[in-house]
């Protein structure tokens, strides 16, 4: 009789820990569906091949900046058409990558390094999963020079 009480016991764990576990998994899911969208930006920097960004990006993303005092922005479309298709001469001196992703329900913020010979760019994204894929919303950033360039 002990040993049947011992098995419920331990059936019940399971139940409930299997049933704690589903949220986790499903953010894990869509925490690498994220980094993944995120990895589409990153490979148009690795390229110059903007269809990548032009994937990761909402067709009515806007990019947000502040140069010289400034308050800037910029459409995300006339980001992408900038790319030139190449790959920069410098790209086996550059380096990049996901800092940070959170994830709460269909929203989620991304935080990325790219870290360049002459500036250092930390670029801040939110996302939202539209219709069933995760969209780059938004895209702030800060652009810091190194010392000596």
């Amino acid at each position: 009789m002990r040993g049947l009480r011992v098995l419920r016991v331990m059936t019940l764990g399971l139940v409930v820990a299997g049933g704690l576990a589903a949220p986790a998994m499903a953010q894990t899911a869509d925490e690498e569906a994220v980094r993944s969208t995120v990895e589409l930006y990153l490979r148009s920097h690795a390229t110059g091949d903007g269809r990548y960004v032009g994937e990761a990006f909402h067709p009515e993303l806007t990019m947000f900046f502040v140069r010289e005092g400034e308050l800037r922005s910029r459409a995300g479309t006339d980001y992408v058409a900038g790319f030139s298709g190449q790959p920069s001469p410098e790209e086996a001196s550059r380096r990049r990558w996901i800092e940070m992703v959170d994830v709460s329900g269909g929203a989620a913020v991304a935080k990325v390094i790219l870290d360049y010979p002459a500036v250092r760019i930390t670029d801040y994204f939110t996302l939202l999963k539209v219709d069933g894929t995760w969209k780059i919303m938004n895209k702030v950033f800060h652009s810091e020079p190194k010392q000596g360039t």
